[in-house]
């Protein structure tokens, strides 16, 4: 009778930690930054009908990167909790905190289960709230742990580099149009040190407003406004550049 091959738990563990990090490794960031009025969601994502950015509930979004399928689940997954709760009790009981506890028991679950492979994804929840004090966001990768992000958090792809860049950058009260200047010169940056150009083509954006009046706070923001923000931004920056009359 031949010995069973054995493999050490911390070793199985690390396997499937790996495995999950070069999944997730090879999708295009997103990158979620707070602003005056809001929170912006930022991805590099040149399709129009598979979203990583997306509503969950009143105040609440959920960005991801990773495969889209399993994370596709999980954003349904989470609607119908948000709907089911807001229901059975009152709108204000469903908050992101309670969200990421949630995602964070399936993902758990589902990497120390034996019997099936990890998910490779990672998800920020946020909520935003009636002063830039009291937003939340929550950062989840593949293992189920829960992160409490402040400021500005990058997932996915060259994360690392990533946000090392927003942290060195953003700031409390930028506008909205220098916010997302800041997240597209981000996901502009290679790991070989080069800057690429994106598009608004190539970008999938959308806000959580405080200063929205409807109860429903998330936005997407397309085509011309889109434009138009990233235009405002590159004048503003080109003005400011420029030397003025009295420099030599």
């Amino acid at each position: 009778m031949s010995t069973p091959f054995y493999v050490s738990p911390q070793q199985a563990m690390a396997d499937r930690a790996e495995y999950a990090r070069k999944g997730i490794a090879r999708g295009r960031s997103v990158v979620v930054l707070q602003y005056a009025d809001g929170i912006v969601f930022v991805a590099e994502n040149p399709s129009r009908a598979l979203h990583k950015v997306s509503e969950i509930y009143d105040r609440i979004a959920f960005a991801a990167v990773g495969k889209y399928n399993e994370f596709e689940n999980l954003r349904i997954g989470g609607v119908r909790y948000a709907d089911l709760r807001g229901f059975t009790y009152d709108r204000e009981d469903v908050t992101a905190r309670g969200l990421a506890n949630v995602y964070a028991q399936t993902l758990g679950t589902i990497f120390s289960s034996v019997g099936e492979k990890p998910y490779e994804v990672e998800l920020i929840v946020a909520e935003v709230g009636s002063a830039p004090e009291d937003d939340q966001i929550y950062r989840l990768p593949h293992d189920g742990s829960i992160v409490d992000e402040h400021g500005a958090v990058a997932v996915g792809g060259n994360s690392d580099q990533i946000g090392s860049y927003l942290d060195q950058r953003h700031r409390d009260g930028m506008t909205l149009a220098e916010a997302l200047a800041l997240a597209v010169e981000s996901l502009g940056r290679d790991t070989n040190g080069s800057d690429r150009q994106l598009t608004a083509e190539q970008l999938e954006v959308a806000v959580l407003d405080r200063t929205r009046p409807q109860q429903r706070k998330f936005k997407r923001i397309l085509g011309r406004q889109l434009a138009r923000l990233m235009e405002t931004e590159s004048a503003s920056t080109a003005k400011t550049d420029e030397p003025s009359d009295e420099e030599e």
